[in-house]
């Protein structure tokens, strides 16, 4: 778990985020940030971390869910002529 109570919303600290998370995931673990302020909310939703750090609109962690990927494929048709 990490506090993030404080935390000024910069460059920096989404770095540092990204960073605990990679390290955190490849070593097995899940890492759960609590006490973003919003402003660093609305930075690490603008980088497009936020899905990746199970970050909701309202700060707290939602329930982590296996990486996005391709659901579903499908040949795209020739426009009609």
């Amino acid at each position: 778990m990490c506090d993030l109570r404080g935390v000024e919303a910069d460059c920096a600290t989404v770095d540092a985020v990204a960073r605990l998370h990679l390290a955190a995931r490849r070593a097995g673990f899940e890492l759960n940030l609590r006490e973003a302020s919003q402003e660093l909310r609305d930075l690490l939703a603008f980088t497009g971390l936020s899905g990746v750090l199970g970050l909701e609109p309202g700060g707290k962690p939602e329930e982590r869910k296996d990486p996005p990927g391709v659901e579903e494929e499908r040949q795209l048709r020739d426009p009609a002529a």
